[in-house]
């Protein structure tokens, strides 16, 4: 099994991870990282917990955006409803 340490802001994060996993958590834990990073320096510190919730929500948008591009990312409920029409 493999281990990762991952730093979001000023804190430390050990975690598991599989084999050979660990070079994607680490990309995934800076990409966070940057984006809290960021958010500090627009609006300073206004909390961990806050910054990270920010951090959270904006690439939850970014996902959604990408989704609601993509036509091959539909839900699968939506392809049974256009097939039966």
């Amino acid at each position: 099994m493999g281990q990762v340490a991952i730093k979001l802001g000023e804190r430390v994060y050990r975690l598991s991870c599989g084999e050979g996993e660990e070079k994607r958590l680490e990309a995934l834990g800076q990409y966070i990282d940057a984006k809290i990073s960021d958010l500090a320096g627009k609006h300073g510190q206004i909390g961990e917990e806050r910054l990270v919730l920010m951090a959270a929500l904006l690439i939850t948008d970014e996902l959604f955006d990408l989704l609601d591009r993509d036509p091959e990312t539909s839900d699968a409920d939506d392809d049974e409803a256009g097939r039966a029409a």
